[in-house]
């Protein structure tokens, strides 16, 4: 009886209960799309951090900044004599470490052994200045920055500022970056968030190997393939494959055997940063006060503090949807929920006779209750329905679309982040410490996951029991002298 009731007055009011529906479908949907964007940008944003942390990197431990002392310069500085070469090109690179700031290899074991690490992998992260010229006469010397750096991969090509003694000069200043990456552990460290895509990846032999892997940008500005040389301070690497970065351009444009980049930076038993993985991700805050607490003279930095240096329209977008965007759909819902329990209450109200010939038939308050509230059910169920559709559609809609945002990355002043991304140490727009910024550009997605769904098929539900409540409470109100008066 209750299953015929209901399909006949569903039946009958088909508008009435498309309208409850399509109010309810309203709101549900604003739920999705805000759901599912904000879970796009958060997935937007753990690419950019992955970008510079490195795939599974809860921490970064660096050497803490320190005062540069009175009077110093850390302007890389060239001497090319004309007189025996007056005329010719000449080229000379220049090698530093990322920031000026190292670590002695052996914090890496320390760091390792730390309470709830579970994993601790070391890197070198350095720059090269590489200035080509040729000279007419006399004695020179040039005094140049990294100031011609841009391009895909923090790669450019600039003219410096030479200071000349007794003759002219001409020459072009480009900089790169090359990270020293620990073989035997590819799994944690700047390589980590790349695949190759060309060639190979190094193998755990290749400790001391003269081999290299460059970023996929890299390679094709310069037009290095696999089997190419390259030569970096007078030393010649093999290049053995190319690696494309997951989500953005690299911030590292040469990959080395760490072995390799601690020789050509001339940083034996040292390096910049010591990539860390936690045995568990919620502790992170509490191994990192335990690292700090333990090994002094170091800069922690977790993923938590990379993001907060993360801004542009990535970071605008994403405080949007999670603050005004979340409090929409909130006060959307629940105007949709006060809308149907209005309109199905209304609804009761016109079926005064219906209601009240029942209850002279000896249908009691529960038995009208129960049919009211199943036709409410029935109506949010179908209203989540539409509305789960419209939110797969809007989201589909944002994912094809694909918008592109920006994140500018700024520094955390702990030294140099990770792989690669900085420059020379005090000088040139490259360093990280003087809080540069690399922007990296993000296409957005809105993933929709199973928990959404099942969440919009529970404020269906939910809306239907609050308009069958409000209906249903209206209903076991009649009596059966009600109806006699509506006839009159």
């Amino acid at each position: 009886m209750f299953g015929i009731y209901l399909k006949r007055e569903l039946s009958r009011r088909k508008k009435a209960a498309l309208v409850i529906a399509l109010g309810l479908a309203l709101g549900i949907a604003l739920v999705i799309t805000v759901n599912s964007v904000s879970a796009g940008m958060q997935q937007a944003q753990g690419k950019v951090l992955k970008s510079l942390y490195g795939l599974g990197t809860d921490m970064t431990v660096t050497k803490a900044q320190t005062a540069p002392k009175s009077g110093s310069s850390s302007r890389p500085k060239f001497d090319f004599d004309a007189k025996s070469d007056s005329g010719k090109t000449q080229s000379s690179d220049r090698v530093m470490t990322q920031g000026g700031q190292s670590l002695k290899s052996s914090l890496v074991t320390e760091v390792a052994a730390q309470k709830g690490v579970a994993s601790a992998v070391g890197a070198l992260s350095l720059n090269v200045v590489k200035v080509d010229g040729s000279f007419t006469q006399g004695k020179a010397k040039s005094s140049t920055s990294n100031s011609g750096q841009g391009g895909p991969g923090g790669q450019g090509g600039g003219t410096g500022a030479p200071q000349v003694q007794g003759g002219g000069a001409s020459f072009d200043v480009n900089s790169y970056s090359v990270a020293g990456v620990d073989v035997t552990h590819q799994d944690l460290g700047p390589l980590a968030t790349s695949k190759i895509t060309t060639g190979k990846t190094f193998t755990a032999s290749q400790t001391s190997a003269k081999v290299a892997v460059l970023s996929k940008s890299y390679a094709r500005t310069n037009k290095y393939k696999v089997g190419k040389t390259l030569k970096i301070s007078g030393t010649k690497y093999t290049v053995i494959g190319i690696a494309t970065p997951d989500s953005s351009d690299s911030t590292t444009d040469v990959y080395l055997p760490l072995e390799q980049a601690q020789k050509l930076g001339d940083a034996k038993n040292k390096v910049t940063t010591i990539y860390v993985k936690a045995t568990d991700s919620k502790q992170i805050a509490a191994v990192k006060a335990t690292i700090q607490k333990n090994i002094s003279g170091t800069t922690v930095t977790t993923s938590a503090d990379l993001a907060d240096t993360v801004s542009g329209s990535l970071s605008t977008a994403s405080n949007l949807a999670t603050s005004v965007g979340k409090w929409l759909s909130v006060a959307v819902l629940i105007a949709a929920f006060l809308v149907a329990a209005l309109l199905t209450s209304s609804a009761v109200s016109r079926r005064v006779r219906e209601f009240g010939t029942l209850k002279a038939l000896g249908w009691p308050s529960r038995k009208v209750t129960r049919q009211v509230v199943g036709e409410s059910i029935v109506n949010g169920l179908l209203g989540g329905a539409l509305g789960i559709a419209l939110g797969l559609a809007a989201a589909y809609t944002v994912t094809a679309i694909s918008p592109k945002l920006t994140a500018e990355l700024g520094s955390t002043g702990g030294g140099g982040m990770s792989g690669g991304m900085g420059g020379p140490a005090g000088g040139g727009p490259g360093q990280a410490a003087s809080a540069a910024k690399n922007t990296v550009d993000i296409a957005l997605t809105a993933p929709v996951s199973v928990t959404t769904i099942a969440l919009a098929a529970g404020l269906a539900i939910t809306g239907g029991l609050i308009a069958g409540a409000m209906g249903g409470w209206r209903a076991s109100r009649m009596r059966p002298a009600d109806a006699l008066r509506s006839v009159s």
